[in-house]
């Protein structure tokens, strides 16, 4: 028996991304007008928080969440979520489609993991104009905050890699919640609100935890921190840029650790999951 080759999943992904591209590419005049609307939504976010700052001089008392530090925070959920909306939540939402159509037959059938392939088939490429516009406001921000006095903050190569280290966490761990919703679809038959439930789960982590952590908004910060960790998505890589507490405090070290275990074991949980619904589903043409 001749052995099969193993399939080349980079090369699999790069034909996928490349076929994106042209396909947008056929379109030109579509792809720039959807590349014009998410900037100008973005542009109005930031628009609200200039306003915003303009009456206050930090996010919450005592935070050391200033204006230059939340753009830290605001920059890195742009290029976070640019990332997932261009390569991951395209094809996490056509999951769905593709049980009711019957192309999860055909995924089955092909001699590459499963999830791999309905995981990256499409990208979606006017999605990564809001990275570059994430890029140029971390650089801003970064840029004035190099004129701080305190000479505890400093910035190197370590702290860069590092940063963009625990930006990777949190899109896997982003794609490990998407796929465990997405996988409910076997389930459920039709699950079409999935953006709404990614909206209503992603919401919390929009904002720095520090607002979470009094009162009501207490078992909100444990229960969106260590049971399903959405807060340390972006709150994690913006502090280490940003430091808005130097030093650092005892617990902030503590999820600086608790972030990639939490990676590495939410990764293996929405394998099992998506594997379990797998063993689930019943054929379309049966």
């Amino acid at each position: 028996m001749p052995q099969t080759d193993k399939p080349n999943y980079l090369g699999v992904f790069v034909t996928f991304a490349r076929n994106s591209l042209i396909r947008d590419m056929t379109f030109r005049s579509n792809f720039l007008l959807d590349c014009v609307s998410s900037l100008s939504w973005l542009l109005m976010n930031l628009g609200f928080y200039l306003i915003v700052f303009h009456y206050v001089k930090s996010i919450g008392v005592a935070t050391g969440w200033g204006q230059n530090e939340f753009y830290v925070f605001l920059a890195t959920t742009w290029l976070i979520n640019s990332l997932v909306q261009a390569f991951l939540m395209p094809n996490a939402q056509e999951f769905s489609e593709l049980i009711r159509t019957g192309g999860l037959d055909f995924a089955l059938l092909k001699p590459i993991d499963t999830q791999f392939l309905i995981s990256f088939r499409k990208v979606e490429w006017s999605s990564l104009s809001n990275f570059f516009l994430g890029l140029i406001i971390l650089a801003y921000a970064v840029f004035q905050l190099s004129y701080r006095t305190e000479p505890a903050w400093s910035i190197g190569p370590g702290i860069v890699l590092l940063y963009f280290a625990y930006i990777a966490c949190g899109i896997v761990l982003l794609y490990c919640f998407m796929i465990c919703l997405a996988a409910t679809s076997i389930w459920l038959g039709r699950n079409q609100s999935l953006y709404d439930f990614w909206f209503y789960i992603t919401n919390f982590s929009r904002y720095p935890m520090d607002i979470y952590e009094a009162g009501w908004g207490l078992p909100l910060w444990y229960g969106f921190t260590f049971a399903l960790p959405v807060l340390v998505v972006v709150n994690i890589p913006a502090r280490i840029l940003a430091q808005p507490l130097v030093p650092k405090q005892p617990w902030e070290w503590g999820l600086m650790i608790f972030t990639p275990i939490a990676t590495v074991v939410w990764l293996l949980f929405s394998r099992w999951v998506f594997q379990r619904a797998l063993k689930s589903y019943t054929s379309a043409s049966s």
